[in-house]
């Protein structure tokens, strides 16, 4: 150094630079997987002891061992201070399966957000499927056409904080990715597009429904009956732990019966945008349907679509019906079969 004031600079430097890295030590530490915690303690305890030998055979001022000795005791400190909670052996899942198998669709045009959508995953055999309205991924009235999509995964099952952000193309050299199907009252506003599970982030949570949430179990249901219809109202969630949240809805039309001979049954509830693709779901009857917290209680019945209205309503003095339109789940042996 050229002069006091020069090495006077440098020291005050190299305090902010601590300073900093310590507000960073913590924050990586919290970041850590919990297993990566136990791993981390011992080597540093490890590497301490190596430095602290050195040092003790080195020619040094006693003011940089003291140094040193502090600082150790500080990292450790910072270490036990974000050790994770111990595990208990019967702890139960933090939340109700139903509530993993909804995510959050974001679509794109390249690196343009366009909409926000529901959907849910759906397992048929060993293949995986995300499901949600073919308008959310095309629909040529309204102009929106999305190259691709943005879910949302859990990563953590009991620290549902942790998530991923998960990118699916919907193209591949032109051909759309997502299967849709057609029957005798026109097109049905349900498409498939399958996840290749290899390309899943490391750690993933999800649940997902199949087949046997389609069975009836010789249940009867009928119009009136309670409906749970679970997604992304308006993109409102829970953005801390990435949840959907649930709208309560009831049957409104006669179950099995094409409303005006389209594949969809009708539904009374308060829904918006942002619900497109959200599962339409039933609880089942009895004890041998599983904990209430189980994916086994709930039947799916149906994929939320669109609110349905009157053209000849008068929009001022008539109020919406609050009638939407659920397409029949059914629909979906077909979608998810091998191509």
């Amino acid at each position: 150094m050229k002069n006091l004031q020069e090495a006077t600079e440098r020291i005050c430097e190299l305090k902010g630079s601590l300073i900093a890295l310590d507000a960073l030590l913590p924050a990586l530490l919290e970041a850590l997987p919990s297993t990566a915690h136990g791993t981390l303690v011992r080597s540093f305890e490890a590497h301490a002891e190596a430095a602290r030998t050195v040092i003790l055979n080195t020619p040094v001022s006693d003011h940089v061992l003291a140094a040193f000795e502090r600082d150790i005791a500080r990292t450790q400190t910072v270490l036990s201070g974000t050790a994770p909670p111990p595990a208990s052996p019967d702890a139960r899942q933090p939340v109700e399966s139903i509530l993993l198998t909804t995510t959050h669709i974001s679509t794109y045009a390249g690196a343009r957000l366009l909409t926000g959508a529901s959907g849910f995953f759906f397992r048929r055999d060993d293949r995986l499927f995300l499901v949600t309205n073919a308008h959310v991924l095309s629909d040529a009235p309204s102009a929106h056409a999305p190259d691709r999509i943005e879910i949302e995964l859990h990563t953590d099952a009991r620290d549902l904080t942790r998530y991923a952000t998960f990118s699916m193309p919907l193209y591949d050299k032109g051909r759309a990715l997502w299967r849709q199907a057609a029957d005798t009252g026109g097109p049905v506003d349900i498409a498939t597009l399958e996840i290749q599970t290899a390309r899943l982030p490391e750690g993933v949570e999800l649940q997902t429904f199949d087949e046997s949430h389609l069975a009836p179990r010789g249940e009867d249901v009928a119009v009136g009956d309670n409906l749970t219809v679970i997604g992304f109202p308006l993109g409102f969630h829970d953005t801390v732990h990435h949840l959907a949240v649930a709208r309560s809805a009831s049957i409104a039309s006669s179950y099995g019966v094409r409303f005006q001979q389209k594949g969809y049954f009708l539904t009374d509830a308060r829904t918006h945008r942002g619900s497109s693709g959200a599962p339409v779901v039933r609880r089942r009857l009895g004890s041998d349907a599983g904990p209430r917290s189980s994916l086994a209680s709930w039947q799916l019945l149906g994929v939320h679509s669109t609110r349905m209205d009157m053209r000849t309503r008068d929009l001022v003095k008539d109020e919406s019906l609050g009638l939407n339109c659920a397409w029949y789940a059914d629909v979906l042996k077909v979608l998810t079969q091998a191509a």
